[in-house]
């Protein structure tokens, strides 16, 4: 839907001049999916388009943008880097979101004033440090019943979209317990929702984020009565004795107590079909697969499943038993493809290793050739057993980077700095994405963090590009053997045992020295942040990334605890418990974990190889070539030198109009930017209060289309805020 005196051709021109060859078919275009100027779903529709028909901001008067309103939330955590991770949305002039400390609120979309706050702990013992991230919210009205649904720590609430109040006959008092109604006892393990549940009729579909290593709890997909929250339908994404996928598994028991295979990063509907697409994560543990041998269905995976009833329709599996945390990171986009003079409705999934899966939305069948690729198998950790192949698309052309030669060193650090990147490279296993963990080290490219992540890609159903930005950035896995208990108390202390914990659990993140990297924060300091009982309530409750382990024996708490702390009893001699010997039985133990999430840098903390280290690429999907691809995000110490821009990490999506324009922040430089979305042409920047780790909105209130970005910081090193400031034009 164009407004007149904005014609198409003219922001269809600027892509078939810079295409060359590459034509853009105007017979392929179609609608937006929405036909009013609200910004009702996460990510704007149900398609996870990232799309508005919007056009009153445009490439000829974006540079006009100004401040319209700023709010602030009043809760920010400096001390334990508060983010705000969310997309909100608008309707009816309304626009909902959530705080740093996930407090629920609705203001005006015009002036950003507040009409009410939701505090989800206000009646709680839990305190900020128990907090996890929220990337948005979700709407339902039926008549005068409108409600908002969104998850905070383990419980998804209906919220009263009028009055800020829980719905009470919702669940138990307006809330869902999330460990409830997965088939599987998983009340002492972690269990959270990151992501907006998706509404299809009267039912409320929900995935779940759970932890990753050691015991953990399975991404069953579940369906809830919108009024009542009683369940409706499971998809058991670890499959069950019977199910379709159980026989993936090499071992019948695993469905019992292995984790993951979870959909954190939200679905797609098309409500036309009755068809819920739901991407899947690895299943548990992340980097070693000795104990879960197979392909390891449904991790891995794009679902095609009955929103009606959780029946599954189709599947496909983007990488076979995942050893490298390959999370597809985002809800697939529906797009239509123009093939031979017809248009083909399908599903454009990104990934973290760059690649971009397109498959018919009916059958999955790939509209692009996907080559089941042999891949290395050796070295392997004992126990391992490696698939021997992997699917790699022919088409659309990746936008990541895979290999890592000794001509890449970052050049713009000193020689020293240089040949220490050098000898760290010949150090390690390197030249192929698909390389086994060992524990001498393996080069991960892109990281393990991207490619693509939660921010997703916006597809422009004008033109038919998909727009997806992503990091470059290079990661180093190293494993290392697990360390077992002596378990006898004349010989291993308290202190001894607590540091065993730590290697086991937390050493993932948190790293060998507990110094963290990049999200995860050091641990050296931790007695001056925290007291003795918010450390074990942080332990029991989880924050943010970081998953509870409750599940852990009392007595493994405090003796991690005294580590940690360097208490005076650390000397003593640890005793097990009935708990910890229950545990020892409970289930498998992986006979290796990772020293944690480590970035390769430089000296100078630069990441080792050369630019760009962000990027943001626009695909033709009907042709599969790149149109443009430009650099995303700038370091200002470099920029100072003379040095061109070389793109950073980013996090968080963009936002593409009708009015010739993308708009993304995510980037930690504290800026949001407009681009030309035909050519990539940088039109317009502002500064922001904070970085914008989020995905922008637009709407139109009043007449006035507004762009909105949450600016939370604390991500990357970045301070925090409790910022969401929307810009419009004068």
């Amino acid at each position: 839907m164009t407004a007149a005196g904005h014609p198409r051709r003219h922001i269809l021109l600027y892509a078939l001049l810079l295409a060359g060859t590459t034509a853009i078919s105007l017979s392929g275009c179609h609608k937006s999916p929405r036909s009013d100027s609200d910004w009702p779903v996460y990510l704007g529709d149900k398609s996870a388009s990232h799309y508005s028909a919007l056009n009153q901001i445009d490439t000829t008067n974006v540079d006009q943008l100004k401040i319209a309103w700023t709010y602030h939330s009043g809760d920010l955590d400096s001390l334990s880097h508060s983010q705000i991770e969310c997309s909100p949305i608008e309707v009816d002039g309304v626009l909902y979101g959530t705080s740093p400390k996930l407090k629920l609120f609705a203001l005006n979309a015009a002036t950003g004033i507040p009409r009410w706050t939701f505090d989800p702990f206000a009646d709680t013992t839990q305190t900020a440090i128990q907090i996890n991230v929220n990337r948005g919210v979700s709407y339902w009205a039926q008549g005068d019943d409108k409600r908002i649904f969104f998850a905070a720590g383990s419980f998804l609430y209906a919220i009263n979209a009028l009055t800020g109040k829980p719905v009470s006959t919702f669940g138990h008092d307006g809330r869902i317990d999330l460990h409830e109604g997965l088939d599987r006892d998983v009340q002492d393990l972690y269990v959270v929702s990151t992501t907006p549940a998706m509404i299809y009729q009267n039912l409320l579909i929900i995935t779940t984020r759970v932890a990753e290593s050691g015991k953990a709890a399975p991404g069953h997909i579940r369906a809830y009565d919108v009024r009542s929250g009683k369940r409706v339908w499971i998809f058991h994404t670890i499959p069950q004795p019977g199910e379709p996928g159980y026989d993936s598994w090499e071992d019948n028991n695993v469905w019992k107590y292995v984790g993951g295979a979870n959909s954190w990063a939200g679905m797609t509907l098309d409500e036309k079909r009755g068809i819920l697409y739901v991407p899947t994560g690895s299943a548990t543990f992340d980097f070693y697969g000795g104990l879960r041998k197979g392909k390891n269905l449904f991790a891995n995976c794009i679902l095609a499943i009955k929103a009606a009833t959780g029946e599954l329709i189709w599947y496909y599996q983007t990488v076979h038993h995942d050893l490298w945390d390959r999370d597809l990171p985002a809800p697939p986009n529906l797009v239509t493809i123009k093939r031979n003079g017809n248009n083909i409705e399908a599903v454009a999934q990104v990934t973290k290793t760059g690649f971009t899966f397109i498959l018919d939305r009916d059958h999955g069948k790939p509209l692009y050739p996907i080559h089941e690729d042999s891949v290395p198998t050796s070295p392997a950790l004992p126990g391992e057993e490696p698939w021997p192949t992997q699917p790699i698309p022919e088409l659309p052309e990746p936008f990541g980077r895979y290999v890592f030669p000794m001509a890449d060193i970052n050049p713009w650090v000193s020689d020293s700095s240089q040949t220490l990147v050098k000898k760290q490279l010949a150090s390690i296993s390197s030249g192929h994405i698909f390389l086994p963990p060992t524990e001498t080290g393996t080069l991960i490219l892109p990281g393990f963090d991207g490619g693509a992540e939660w921010g997703g890609a916006s597809y422009d159903p004008e033109t038919g590009l998909l727009y997806v930005n992503a990091n470059q950035v290079p990661w180093i896995l190293t494993m290392v053997k697990a360390n077992k208990s002596k378990g006898n108390s004349s010989s291993e202390t308290v202190a001894a045992h607590g540091r065993i914990v730590y290697q086991n659990h937390c050493m993932t993140c948190h790293g060998k020295d507990r110094k963290g990297n990049g999200s995860y924060p050091s641990l050296q300091h931790i007695a001056t942040k925290y007291s003795e009982p918010e450390i074990l309530q942080l332990i029991n409750s989880g924050r943010r990334m970081m998953p509870a382990f409750k599940q852990l024996p009392h007595a493994d708490k405090e003796a991690l605890i005294t580590y940690l702390l360097g208490l005076k009893d650390g000397s003593a001699s640890f005793i097990p418990s009935k708990e910890n010997l229950q545990e020892a039985n409970s289930h498998p133990e992986d006979p290796f974990t990772m020293t944690g999430y480590n970035k390769f840098r430089t000296p100078e903390g630069y990441p080792a190889n050369k630019p760009p280290w962000g990027t943001l690429t626009a695909l033709n999907l009907n042709t599969g070539k790149k149109v443009w691809e430009i650099p995303l995000g700038e370091y200002p110490a470099l920029k100072a030198k003379g040095i061109p821009t070389t793109g950073t990490e980013n996090y968080g999506g963009s936002v593409v109009t009708a009015g010739g324009l993308l708009f993304i922040a995510a980037t930690p430089d504290k800026t949001i930017k407009a681009y030309n979305k035909a050519t990539g042409q940088l039109l317009w920047k502002a500064p922001l209060p904070a970085a914008g780790f989020a995905t922008p909105i637009t709407y139109r209130v009043q007449g006035k289309q507004y762009i909105v970005i949450a600016c939370g910081g604390g991500k990357l090193g970045s301070p925090s805020a409790d910022a969401y400031v929307a810009f419009a034009l004068p």
